[in-house]
This record gives C-alpha cells, sequence and structure tokens, in this order.
C-alpha cells in the first residue's frame, strides 16, 4: 500500500477516535463509513459477526461493544436519536477481519487496530508485514491452481519443479530456484519463496497468473517444453518490469522466515483482547 493512502486512512481513523474515563473506542455509524460499507444493515451482518468472534475467543461482549443512542442532526436545526455502538480497539479489529482484505480500507484497518500504539511508522511496518504473508499465501494459491492445468496438459509433478525452476532463472537473472536459496541461505527443506520480500513474491505470483491464464486459453500448450518457454517468458516481462525501476530481484536481501513471522503476527493478535481496556455501558 502507497504511503500517501496509509498517511490519508491514518488520519481518518484518527479523527474519528473518542475517548471515554481513558479508554479509546470508536462509533460503530463512524467506522461504517471509515470501512466503506455504504448501508448500516450490511455493516450490522459484520458487527454480529464480531461479536460472536469475540465470545468464541472467551471475551465478554459487553466490554467491547456498548449499546448507545446518540441524537443526529437530519437538517433545518432538527435532530432525531439513532441506536449506535461504542466499540474498542479490539472489536473494531474483529470487525475489519470479517471485511474484504483486497480492500484499502480494510487491510488497514486490519493492522491499525492490531498494534498497540497509533503511531503512523509501527501501523505502515505492521501493514507491510501483513501484505507479505497475504502474497505468500496468494502465490501458494496461484502456484496450485498453476500446477493442477499443466497436470491435465501432460506435465507431472517433477516436471512442474523444472518449469517452476526456469522461470526463477528467468526472474532472478540466471539464478535457478537452488540458486537462489543458496545465495540467500534458505534451507534445503523449505520454499524459496518463504524468504523473499513482497515485491518478488508478487511477480512470481503474476508471472504464474499469467502462465495460467495463456495456457487455459491455448490449446497447443501442451507438454513440458512449451508451457517452460511461456513461464520464462512471463517471468522475463517480470525481470523487465522490475529492472526499470531499479529493482534486480536476486540482489534484493532476504527476508524474515515467513513461517516465523506469521507465528509473531498471529500472536500478537491474541495478545490484543488483554491489551485493550473495557469500555462501561452508559
Amino acid at each position: 500500500m502507497e504511503k500517501q493512502v496509509i498517511s490519508k486512512l491514518h488520519k481518518h481513523f484518527e479523527d474519528c477516535a473518542h475517548e471515554k474515563d481513558g479508554v479509546e473506542f470508536w462509533y460503530a455509524r463512524e467506522l461504517q463509513q471509515l470501512l466503506g460499507y455504504n448501508e448500516w444493515r450490511n455493516f450490522e451482518k459484520a458487527v454480529s459477526k464480531a461479536k460472536s468472534a469475540c465470545e468464541n475467543a472467551g471475551q465478554v461482549v459487553e466490554d467491547h461493544f456498548v449499546d448507545v443512542n446518540k441524537m443526529v442532526h437530519i437538517g433545518s436545526n432538527g435532530q432525531r436519536e439513532i441506536a449506535d455502538i461504542m466499540l474498542t480497539r479490539y472489536a473494531c479489529y474483529l470487525i475489519a477481519q470479517n471485511g474484504d482484505p483486497r480492500k484499502d480500507e480494510i487491510a488497514f484497518a486490519m493492522t491499525y487496530f492490531a498494534v498497540q500504539t497509533r503511531k503512523q511508522e509501527l501501523v505502515e511496518e505492521r501493514l507491510a508485514q501483513w501484505e507479505r504473508l497475504q502474497a505468500r499465501e496468494k502465490l501458494t494459491m496461484s502456484e496450485k491452481c498453476l500446477s493442477g492445468i499443466l497436470f491435465e496438459r501432460g506435465v507431472d509433478s517433477p516436471g512442474f519443479a523444472r518449469i517452476r525452476s526456469k522461470g526463477d532463472s528467468a526472474l532472478f537473472g540466471g539464478y535457478s530456484t537452488q540458486g537462489m536459496k543458496d545465495k540467500l541461505g534458505v534451507p534445503d527443506n523449505r520454499p524459496l519463496a518463504d524468504f523473499l520480500p513482497g515485491v518478488t513474491i508478487k511477480a512470481k505470483d503474476l508471472a504464474s497468473e499469467i502462465t495460467t491464464l495463456n495456457v487455459k486459453k491455448n490449446g497447443s500448450l501442451q507438454g513440458e517444453n512449451p508451457i517452460t518457454d511461456e513461464h520464462v517468458k512471463n517471468n522475463e516481462n517480470m525481470r523487465k518490469m522490475l529492472t526499470k525501476s531499479g529493482i534486480y530481484p536476486e540482489a534484493l536481501p532476504p527476508e524474515e522466515d515467513i513461517k516465523k513471522l506469521e507465528r509473531k503476527l498471529r500472536s500478537e493478535d491474541k495478545k490484543l483482547p488483554k491489551s485493550v481496556k473495557r469500555l462501561k455501558g452508559e
């Protein structure tokens, strides 16, 4: 996510933060808009799911979701009372978890409400970690899909491994999969992608998706050699795009083991309710 987008979203979420008796909270009606929900009834469904998740986690729902009534302006200096909900940081996090993480607002919210500080730089750091984790999961799905298509075209598991390695060689300037693992110090029993930076993971994912698409629509792509040529071409295109921006994939340092990163982020999420103060009803 671009820094400009993060800064904009951070300001919006900060502007909607409230405090009561030293406890920070957000109103559901305002969070609805922050998360891009156009209709209250659709947002209520996400709130309901979040309450169930809160209860399943062994938390007291009423400590995090407090029903209130507010007066709102309706024009001509008139007012009317509407139902609203005061939400703790934990409640907001659970609601965001029920949204579409492909939306910038939802992806940002999941990180913003998960961190124990509202400092933008720490939100940016965790968001980058979360996006790398999501990119890795996406690559796994793309490669499984490609593997299934290639099996239908007469390519077995060893053949798929060779195709993927030659694609890596095209992306990494001549380094095969094993060559990059040796260069980055990746254990032999671990996938290379678990130690790659997010930009390289996304490049591999896009190349795999393009190969899958072209194999599906081109019936003449049968067997290992023609599909290898297709996959190599797509990875070469990814490399050209990256190098034009001064990014050489083989020169990028390894990043934290994705498995360790996943455990760390999940652990932080589990600690969230213990670190959030509870709200008291009106």
